[in-house]
C-alpha cells in the first residue's frame, strides 16, 4: 500500500476589529469589493466580520509557516486600507452575536434560515487542518484512532475564554457554541469509507444536508479531496502555534501509518471517554486533568500531552523534518495558551479592550516586522 503523502493544509477564520472601539466590525464584504483578486485565498465567512484564509498544499509545517505569514500579512494589509485590524481569538472578548451582520451570500442566507439564531450566535472562529491521506481505508481508520487525541490538541490551542464581556469559567467557550449546531462533536468509528459514503448519501437523499460540507464533526474525511480534516481547535493567536498543532496533527498520522505497517495498531475508545476529555479540555485547558483510559485514572493534562508528544510522536518527527514545530509544543505547556495570555491581561488590567489589544499585537508576531 502505498504510504500517505501528509500534505498540509491550514485554515483559518481571522476577526475583523476597530481600533477605536476594539469592537467586530462588519467589512468583510466592502473590503473584497475592492480587492476581488484575492478572492481565491481571502473569503467572507457566515458574518461579515469574519474573513477565512487557507493555505495553498504545503509539504512540511516551515512551508505553511510561509504561508500563514503571507496570508496574515495580505489580510491585515486589506484591513489597513480600511483603518480596521485583525484578531486570530477563538471568540471576540466582548462582542455581542446578536449585533452582527450575515455576509449576503446565498450560502449564508441558506443557514441563516436553516439553523436561525443558532447560525447568528456562531460568532465563533477555528483553525481547521487538513492532512493528506490518499488511501480511503486508511484515511478512515486514521480517523477512527487519532479521535483519541483531539482533546489533547485542542487543549494546546484553546483562545476563547470570554463572552460578550463574560469571563466564561471556560478556556474554549467557541467549542460550545459550535456545540449547539447539528452534526457536530467527536465522531463515532466507521467501519469503511463505504459506510461514511453512505452516512453521507442517505442524508443527502433524505434532504437533511445538501452535501457533506453540513457534517461539521472534530474531525471528518474531506469528500472534496483526498485529506483528513481537524476542526477541533479554537484559531491560534500566534502564528508560531497555528504551525505547531498543523505540525501535530501531521505527526499523528505520520506515526499511525507507521504502526499500520508494522502490523500494529491502536486502542478504540468510545465516544463517551472521548467526549469526557473534551469536557475538561474546552473547561480547563492545560490546567485541569484528562483520563487516561488505558490505565483508567485522571492525569495532569500537561502530563499526557507530553507524553503524546515524547512517547507517541517523537520517532517520526525527524524523518518528518518537523521537530522544531511539533517542540513549540512544550513552549505552550510552560507559558500557556492564548486563552491563558488573555486571562491574565484582563486579571491585570481590569479591561477587555486591552486584550483586544493583546490580540492583535500578538496576531501579528512574526507576520508585521
Amino acid at each position: 500500500m502505498k504510504p500517505p503523502s501528509l500534505t498540509i493544509g491550514i485554515e483559518e477564520e481571522y476577526q475583523i476589529i476597530d481600533p477605536v472601539s476594539r469592537e467586530l466590525t462588519s467589512y468583510i464584504t466592502e473590503i473584497l469589493k475592492e480587492d476581488s483578486l484575492v478572492l481565491g485565498e481571502v473569503k467572507p465567512e457566515l458574518h461579515q466580520s469574519m474573513v477565512e484564509v487557507g493555505t495553498k498544499v504545503c509539504r512540511t509545517p516551515a512551508e505553511v509557516r510561509s504561508e500563514l505569514i503571507r496570508l496574515r500579512r495580505l489580510v491585515m494589509d486589506l484591513a489597513d486600507k480600511k483603518g480596521l485590524k485583525v484578531a486570530a481569538a477563538g471568540s471576540h472578548p466582548f462582542s455581542s452575536w446578536m449585533d452582527q451582520e450575515i455576509t449576503p451570500l446565498d450560502r449564508y442566507i441558506g443557514v441563516r434560515e436553516d439553523l436561525q439564531d443558532l447560525a447568528q450566535a456562531l460568532l465563533i472562529f477555528g483553525t481547521h487542518v487538513h492532512i493528506g491521506i490518499e488511501d480511503r481505508e486508511f484515511l478512515i481508520d486514521a480517523m477512527n484512532v487519532a479521535r483519541y487525541l483531539l482533546p489533547h490538541v485542542l487543549a494546546l490551542s484553546t483562545s476563547s475564554p470570554f463572552w460578550m464581556g463574560r469571563r466564561t469559567g471556560l478556556k474554549s467557550y467557541r467549542s460550545v457554541v459550535f456545540r449547539s449546531f447539528p452534526r457536530t462533536g467527536i465522531p463515532r468509528s466507521l467501519s469503511s469509507w463505504g459506510e461514511f459514503e453512505n452516512v453521507v448519501n442517505v442524508m443527502v437523499e433524505t434532504k437533511s444536508i445538501p452535501n457533506a460540507s453540513k457534517i461539521w464533526w472534530d474531525v471528518r474525511p474531506s469528500w472534496s479531496y483526498p485529506t483528513l480534516e481537524f476542526r477541533i481547535c479554537d484559531v491560534c493567536t500566534r502564528v508560531e502555534e497555528a504551525v505547531c498543532i498543523g505540525a501535530i496533527f501531521q505527526a499523528i498520522i505520520a506515526k499511525l501509518w507507521k504502526l499500520r505497517f508494522d502490523n500494529l495498531s491502536f486502542r478504540l475508545y468510545p465516544v463517551a471517554f472521548i467526549e469526557e476529555n473534551k469536557w475538561r479540555a474546552l473547561r480547563y485547558g492545560l490546567d485541569g486533568k484528562l483520563v487516561d483510559f488505558g490505565k483508567q485514572r485522571e492525569e495532569p493534562a500537561r502530563q499526557l500531552i507530553r507524553e503524546m508528544l515524547e512517547w507517541f510522536l517523537d520517532d517520526v518527527l525527524d524523518e518528518l523534518g518537523s521537530r522544531k514545530e511539533v517542540e513549540y509544543a512544550f513552549r505552550i505547556l510552560d507559558e500557556g495558551t492564548s486563552a491563558d495570555r488573555q486571562l491574565a491581561t484582563f486579571d491585570r488590567t481590569g479591561d477587555l479592550k486591552a486584550v483586544v489589544d493583546q490580540l492583535i499585537r500578538e496576531t501579528a508576531e512574526g507576520v508585521i516586522p
